[in-house]
């Protein structure tokens, strides 16, 4: 019986905010594994113009190479095409037993507008991350109250601010793995 947890974002750059926070949920919720799946393009960030998903899909790899636990799907990025978490949850589920999606607080209360919320529901539960600092619900509504709220071992790291930070020639160590971080200067990301 395979339970996993599916943690999908754009991931530009995969950082040690990600990886604490998958690690941590891997174990709260008792998981096999955790698959990491990059957007080719996501329905709410159609105007964020991200790093080429070849550069995506390689800085995961290096991030997670050395982990058992942690595995990759390159099935949005294949597609190429906006990335619905409803047909990705459809293709897992032929592999898995178990399906666990896992989202950011804030997502919880946009979930309604994303494509076949109940469809969803009925393929994985729901998972939703919470920190120390998370605000109180401003409503709640039926997937509200179907999610299961785990507060992680959050780690304040914005992949936009590695961006910047780059852009601005600042360092990125303790940020991204060292892996991650040749890479990003290797290829010159994030430079314009």
């Amino acid at each position: 019986m395979s339970k996993v947890g599916i943690y999908g974002g754009t991931f530009d750059p995969i950082h040690l905010g990600h990886l604490i926070t998958a690690q941590s949920v891997k174990e709260i919720r008792n998981l096999d594994k955790i698959i990491f799946v990059p957007a080719f393009l996501s329905p709410h960030k159609i105007d964020v113009i991200a790093s080429s998903p070849e550069h995506r899909i390689k800085m995961l790899k290096l991030a997670i190479e050395d982990i058992a636990f942690f595995d990759i799907s390159d099935f949005e990025i294949k597609k190429k095409n906006i990335s619905y978490t409803i047909a990705t949850l459809k293709e897992l589920k032929k592999h898995y037993d178990e399906l666990e999606l896992i989202i950011g607080y804030d997502n919880i209360f946009k979930f309604n507008t994303w494509k076949d919320p109940d469809e969803i529901l009925k393929l994985a539960k729901l998972i939703v991350l919470t920190r120390k600092s998370s605000y109180p619900p401003p409503y709640e509504d039926k997937y509200y109250n179907q999610a299961i709220f785990i507060q992680t071992r959050g780690i304040e790291i914005s992949a936009t601010d590695i961006r910047e930070r780059v852009k601005r020639g600042l360092p990125i160590n303790y940020l991204v793995t060292k892996k991650v971080k040749d890479y990003i200067f290797k290829h010159n990301l994030y430079k314009e």
